[in-house]
């Protein structure tokens, strides 16, 4: 096991490229299981969660291989319907293969999902989805089992907008016979370019970057190749890193637009931001306003940056109120800054956070990937060293995290450590 020792005082300061979105490539993925064929994922991010969607596609006779980040599929040899418990308890993702089985062969058993350690996160608008669409669906010893002879267009209307299940009756869609018009429909980037390759496999799509996509289903699709959108929640994370240090960065490989509530949330901060095409440049001087958020889904504030956040405003003179609406119980983090020297009340869905509180460096654990790196982030304004624990949660989202900050600045290294 692997800890992160961070010294604190560093600026974070000089370029960075942003990496392929984790939740981008994991959407994409399973898109492979609906035409045989073999495909390449340009920009597909280095991580345990990419790694572990590439064993579970092999389970399934799919041939996965990553090399600089250029992931080759060959989805051919798939001769297994069973995505087993053993790999989808280890991210919620894993579900996403659900649909394209059972559009694709009529037949799908898969574990319920696992992931990060706070929710719930119920699969019932997926379960839901494709049972509009024609699918039969059963619960039998944990797994879900799902089976249609062919599926069939409908009219499914998400009662909570979900990425992940949007996902997956979006590409269960494709294939099924006839019209489906899915409204509510998620509108976060990853859909949009999961919709994009869709199309580019020969779906017939209407309505993308909309709440309200129209597919007509066709009877088979092709292989394609396709780049991977660049990670937002990776750019965020490190233009508040760079703000909350007083430092100044430059990140390229990013989309702005994706980033619009962010950005002017840090403007509103104090913080000087440039945006040109695919950069961002950030410089920020002297300790930031308090500003307070409410998660949101997009284009609002993502609930993945919430935790980033809560460390930002310890450094603000004055108090400032964020407001978890997708995930209400979403604070674990806030112990572990609590034991850093933060001051903070949860209440509800609510945290009251009074900045201007020195931080002092402790040993803090991660509870999930988000946590993580609003830990490390704490530990780069600590006084002293800060030790942050069960990183494997970073590994998951964050390619080689400490690398970056090491090259821009920050005074950390990895170590092995006796804690689980």
């Amino acid at each position: 096991m692997d800890k992160l020792i961070v010294q604190g005082g560093s600026k974070i300061q000089g370029k960075v490229k942003v990496s392929g979105a984790k939740n981008g490539s994991l959407a994409l993925m399973p898109a492979t299981i609906l035409a045989s064929g073999t495909y390449k994922l340009f920009n597909t991010p280095n991580l345990k969660d990419v790694w572990t969607f590439s064993r579970l596609l092999g389970s399934l006779g799919i041939f996965c291989e990553l090399n600089d980040n250029e992931l080759f599929i060959d989805s051919r040899g798939i001769n297994s319907y069973e995505a087993p418990y053993e790999l989808v308890k280890q991210m919620r993702a894993s579900f996403y293969v659900l649909g394209p089985l059972v559009a694709r062969y009529g037949k799908a058993k898969v574990s319920l999902p696992g992931g990060c350690a706070w929710g719930p996160r119920p699969v019932d608008l997926h379960l839901k989805g494709l049972e509009k669409l024609g699918a039969t669906i059963t619960v039998e010893k944990g797994y879900i089992l799902a089976e249609a002879e062919k599926l069939k267009g409908a009219k499914f209307h998400f009662d909570i907008s979900s990425v992940g299940a949007t996902g997956n009756v979006l590409m269960a869609a494709t294939l099924a016979k006839g019209n489906t018009l899915l409204t509510n429909a998620a509108l976060e980037p990853e859909i949009t370019a999961l919709a994009r390759m869709l199309v580019k496999m020969g779906a017939k799509i209407d309505g993308i970057g909309t709440s309200q996509l129209e597919i007509e289903g066709v009877d088979e699709l092709k292989a394609v190749d396709e780049t991977t959108i660049p990670d937002r929640i990776e750019a965020a994370t490190y233009l508040i890193a760079a703000a909350v240090t007083e430092g100044e960065i430059e990140l390229e490989n990013v989309n702005p637009y994706h980033l619009a509530t962010v950005i002017d949330k840090l403007e509103e901060s104090g913080c000087e931001i440039d945006v040109n095409n695919d950069k961002i440049h950030l410089k920020m001087q002297g300790n930031p306003k308090p500003v307070d958020i409410i998660t949101q889904v997009y284009p609002g504030i993502p609930t993945d940056i919430q935790a980033q956040w809560t460390t930002y405003m310890l450094k603000a003179e004055g108090v400032s109120k964020i407001t978890e609406i997708i995930y209400p119980d979403r604070f674990k983090h806030v112990p572990e800054l609590i034991r850093l020297g933060a001051d903070i009340d949860v209440s509800d869905n609510f945290a009251i956070i009074k900045g201007g509180k020195k931080l002092s460096g402790a040993s803090v654990m991660s509870s999930d990937l988000r946590a993580s790196a609003c830990l490390v982030i704490a530990g780069l304004i600590a006084d002293g060293e800060t030790e942050v624990h069960r990183i494997y949660h970073l590994d998951r989202g964050y390619e080689a995290m400490e690398k970056k900050l090491i090259a821009l600045g920050a005074n950390i290294r990895r170590a092995k450590t006796e804690i689980i």
